[in-house]
């Protein structure tokens, strides 16, 4: 299982617009923030995934420099405050689809792992393997980083084994994701292991 966003069509590394977007895009546009003289052209495009959802492609190319970036946003995001629930036990749980916003706060309470928004957070669509593989690559870095006889190492090689386990279904464990100004939810394979709890953005 690959995480989804990489299933969105692509050409030469980038996220393929059509020129019906690129048609429109005189409407959208403003001064660079890389190389302050040219123009950022924001170019439009729908994506129909193989399941049925509809994503919003959004690509931003300067007309002098090489700036480019992508954002992708669900056309039916939910703007619901609350925290989303979902316990993963099995490698079906794993497909599981995750939207998470700029505002969102993801954890796995079990390994004790964080991820908390910030100025520089982006949304995301991905899946429950997807936010483990994010998992890996943060925790692998800080295992590289430590020294043989750091105190942590044990520890830390313990979160490892766990979070490769629990990519194959063999470590069950619970994903939350916490939006106290909403935009961020789950969508389950089995609606029996997910709950929503709404929450007042005005008491966060």
């Amino acid at each position: 299982m690959n995480d989804q966003i990489l299933s969105l069509p692509k050409q030469n590394g980038a996220v393929k617009v059509s020129e019906e977007a690129k048609k429109s895009e005189e409407e959208f546009s403003f001064k660079c923030p890389s190389c302050k003289t040219g123009i950022i052209h924001i170019y439009k495009s729908i994506y129909n995934t193989t399941d049925g959802d509809s994503l919003l492609i959004l690509k931003f190319e300067c007309t002098s420099c090489n700036y480019s970036k992508n954002d992708i946003i669900p056309l039916e995001t939910k703007m619901k405050s609350g925290i989303s629930t979902l316990r993963v036990e099995n490698e079906e749980d794993l497909k599981s689809k995750i939207y998470r916003s700029m505002t969102g706060k993801l954890e796995i309470p079990e390994l004790e792992l964080l991820v908390n928004p910030g100025p520089s957070a982006k949304f995301y669509y991905t899946n429950v393997e997807g936010i483990l593989e994010r998992f890996l690559t943060a925790v692998r870095i800080l295992h590289r980083d430590l020294e043989e006889d750091d105190p942590q190492i044990e520890e830390v090689e313990e979160i490892l084994k766990d979070l490769e386990n629990a990519k194959i279904g063999k470590f069950p464990f619970t994903l939350k994701i916490t939006d106290s100004q909403g935009g961020s939810y789950i969508i389950p394979i089995d609606k029996s292991k997910y709950t929503f709890e709404k929450m007042d953005p005005t008491k966060e």
